[in-house]
């Protein structure tokens, strides 16, 4: 056996889905949200991520969204065995990437020959923003750049060039006092005991933060397999597959959770935001802070394999991040 046909180390998902004819913003909608977790197709509705416990997560919701919607969806972990190889496929998310860095350093050059052509206060101004907006997507695509393409370089050495001729101050709204009525909705919650599934990332992490910090300290929080788990009298399941709490729509389990709470503090909903990106990967709120906490949580996941070790150094980035917003002005 030749060495093209030896065995490969490398380990794909591959989603295979057929999706419903009608309604055509369905299709659209599915198409976004693969182009959002940076799969890419190998075949007709065959669609590739590399494995990893994030990305089997991304494929699980979106399986879920696609038979909600009517379809059909399965999600299978293969190795290459013959007809596209390992380097082809990376070339493929490669490709994709360098596309993307290509289309933000094109926004990037034309940003700086406007700023060379009129260096006034008003474009100075118009310039910081587009500027803020352009490290958002760039980070965003990072995110999904799973084998490093060449176009990041470039991207981000225009962005940074940028940066330094720009300067922005930043504020935030304070919170708010908690409500009768927050407190009514947060009684409901207490003294239960939260179940979640094991292997926990940026939503479950986020979720386990929010329950503990806001909604009951003494919470017990207990990690189990995913489907199939039968829930004992007085638990409740969160960002679960068939948990009472868990995504709605295009909502993450946090936002879910923190709506459920009743908790009105704009600090709060600010950390929601970038949990949903992170989570969806949608691009939605496009918040600068994402890419950082977003690297944050991936380093805690890659170092501790324990979910209580998880959730207690998440539990540190989310204070951070929380007294952050709270100490904006509005």
């Amino acid at each position: 056996m030749s060495d093209d046909n030896a065995p490969s180390d490398q380990l794909w998902l591959l989603l295979i889905h057929q999706l419903p004819t009608k309604p055509a913003y369905f299709r659209v909608k599915i198409w976004r949200r693969l182009q959002g977790i940076g799969a890419v197709a190998v075949k007709s509705s065959v669609y590739a991520l590399p494995a990893s416990a994030e990305t089997h997560e991304d494929f699980q919701w979106l399986v879920k969204e696609i038979v909600a919607g009517g379809g059909e969806a399965m999600v299978c972990e293969a190795r290459l065995v013959d007809g596209l190889t390992d380097a082809q496929v990376r070339a493929l998310f490669d490709a994709a990437r360098d596309t993307d860095y290509e289309a933000i350093a094109d926004e990037a050059r034309a940003i700086a020959a406007a700023l060379d052509g009129d260096g006034s206060t008003e474009k100075q101004t118009e310039a910081r923003t587009q500027t803020s907006r352009l490290r958002r997507k760039l980070t965003d695509i990072v995110a999904l750049d799973f084998f490093g393409a060449t176009g990041r370089v470039i991207a981000e050495g225009l962005i940074c060039a940028l940066e330094t001729r720009t300067a922005e101050d930043k504020l935030m709204a304070s919170p708010s006092a908690q409500s009768p009525a927050e407190m009514d909705a947060l009684a409901v919650l207490r003294g239960r005991v939260w179940v979640t599934r094991r292997d926990v990332h940026v939503d479950r992490i986020a979720c386990g933060w929010l329950i503990r910090r806001f909604i009951d300290p003494d919470a017990e929080i207990r990690f189990v397999p995913g489907k199939g788990y039968e829930p004992k009298a007085g638990e409740l399941r969160f960002d679960m597959f068939e948990g009472e709490i868990t995504h709605e729509g295009d909502r993450c389990s946090f936002e879910v959770l923190l709506g459920r709470s009743g908790i009105a503090d704009p600090a709060l909903q600010a950390v929601g935001e970038i949990v949903h990106d992170i989570d969806l990967k949608d691009g939605k709120f496009g918040r600068e802070e994402t890419g950082g906490i977003a690297s944050l949580i991936a380093g805690i996941t890659l170092s501790e394999a324990d979910d209580a070790q998880r959730l207690a150094k998440g539990a540190g980035v989310f204070d951070t991040l929380h007294q952050y917003f709270r100490a904006r002005r509005p």
